[in-house]
């Protein structure tokens, strides 16, 4: 739910603001407002789960989930719908961390990266999935309801994931629960919106003067940060984050690789779904069917990871190179095609892109969590579940910018200008897979550490 509520709106964003007669200011609060509170609570979500039980905040962040996608669903305007997806976020970032901390703690170790595996294959399928999915949706206009359904569906699987939580997870806390760090959530907050805000907003508003002077304040911001967090830590309290988490090489390589995995993999979904609607004129729901390949290789490829976790580091290895290899022969099809460019042309290399992410995406994350303390699992997972939504975040803004700028000025762009276009942002994005690669040698092999 987490996952898909980030891509499913895209494809309704239409039809909501035809049936709402929303400015496109507030469609783009609808789709940016929940990834901002997403990104934002996630460390402050993670800690709470550690203090109070994981089990816990995932069902009381499940529970809130639900009552916003109701929220959602039932909003007479824009204005109450954006309120509700800022709900969703702070929901989002209460129950997702603690789904990383509970495989943590509670799986054991043999069957932990099998575990991993099955989460990374419904996080593939959540991302691929949501686009199609809101496409059929919107298109079915179930009882005259155009996008409202998109949320409705979220109302009977959230109630079934509480009801199951309740009855078949253990409860899980870290052992020494201090009351929560206000100062060091609070600075936190306001690092990270300076960052995330200008990241989503910036390009759609033209980056006006304040987005840069909220990146240029990033930085002051984390030191104020850092040393919040070091005067907590000295008075024998429990800092939001123990710096000492990143001295460790796993967590402190593992943290990059995870910023620019999530960066290439979010900005590939941004420029494909814009060539396939714009550029090859693929309807919503068209466009959503065409990832059904990288969706069903991207589940099996998760699954295979998890019983291919022996190998280590070699695994993700392979999908880092896979994913360089689709990017790749994606950007040479789409540059080399010119007008004559279709959608089919690249089924092939978006099957490689998926197979690549499936064997890399997940199994990085249990690679990073392994390594850190059962007590640092809560935090460690927020900080990783953080990195994935900035990574993200960056990942859309600069790749995006590249294709907006190959494309050129506004107006009646051919096949080929969107083909020229893709192919230059996934330059960029090989760029990144090609960092994950060089990078991955500095990971601890995880298979060592078994071993």
């Amino acid at each position: 739910m987490a996952v898909l509520d980030t891509f499913v709106v895209l494809v309704a964003a239409p039809a909501v603001q035809a049936d709402l007669h929303a400015s496109d200011a507030d469609v783009q609060l609808v789709l940016a407002g929940y990834q901002l509170t997403y990104a934002i609570a996630l460390v402050t979500g993670a800690r709470l789960g550690d203090r109070y039980g994981r089990k816990r905040l995932f069902q009381y962040g499940m529970a809130l989930f639900t009552v916003a996608s109701a929220g959602c669903a039932l909003a007479p305007g824009a204005g109450a719908l954006i309120a509700a997806r800022l709900v969703q976020g702070l929901a989002a970032a209460a129950m997702f961390p603690q789904v990383l901390a509970l495989l943590r703690v509670l799986v054991p170790e043999p069957r932990r990266a099998r575990a991993f595996g099955v989460l990374g294959a419904v996080i593939g399928v959540a991302g691929a999935a949501g686009q199609l999915l809101g496409g059929v949706l919107v298109a079915a206009d179930l009882f005259g309801s155009s996008w409202r359904p998109v949320f409705w569906i979220n109302v009977p699987v959230g109630a079934a994931a509480v009801a199951l939580t309740a009855r078949y997870v253990p409860e899980s806390r870290a052992p020494q629960a201090h009351r929560p760090d206000l100062a060091g959530a609070g600075v936190l907050t306001v690092a990270l919106g300076l960052l995330v805000v200008p990241l989503v907003e910036g390009r759609s508003a033209g980056w006006p003067w304040w987005a840069w002077a909220g990146l240029a304040a990033v930085v002051p911001a984390l030191w104020a940060f850092a040393l919040v967090e070091r005067r907590v830590a000295a008075a024998g309290g429990a800092p939001l984050v123990r710096l000492r988490l990143f001295r460790t090489r796993p967590v402190a390589v593992g943290t990059v690789l995870v910023l620019l995995a999530y960066g290439g993999i979010n900005s590939f979904f941004l420029v494909f779904s814009l060539t396939l609607q714009d550029g090859l004129g693929q309807d919503a729901l068209g466009a959503g069917l065409f990832y059904t390949p990288f969706a069903v290789v991207f589940l099996a490829a998760s699954l295979l990871a998890g019983r291919l976790a022996r190998y280590g580091r070699r695994v993700l290895q392979a999908g880092a190179l896979l994913v360089l290899l689709g990017f790749g022969a994606t950007a040479v099809l789409a540059a080399g095609a010119g007008p004559a460019l279709t959608a089919w042309d690249l089924v092939g290399t978006l099957v490689l892109v998926g197979a690549g992410n499936g064997l890399l995406v997940t199994p990085l994350l249990n690679a990073v969590l392994a390594a850190v303390r059962p007590e640092d699992a809560g935090m460690a997972s927020g900080v990783l579940a953080t990195c994935q939504q900035v990574g993200g975040a960056v990942g859309v803004a600069v790749v995006g910018a590249v294709f907006y700028g190959a494309l050129g000025p506004a107006g009646h762009h051919g096949v080929a200008a969107y083909g020229h276009a893709l192919a230059c942002a996934l330059t960029a994005t090989g760029g990144l897979a090609a960092l994950v690669a060089a990078a991955l040698p500095f990971l601890p092999d995880p298979a060592a550490r078994r071993g």
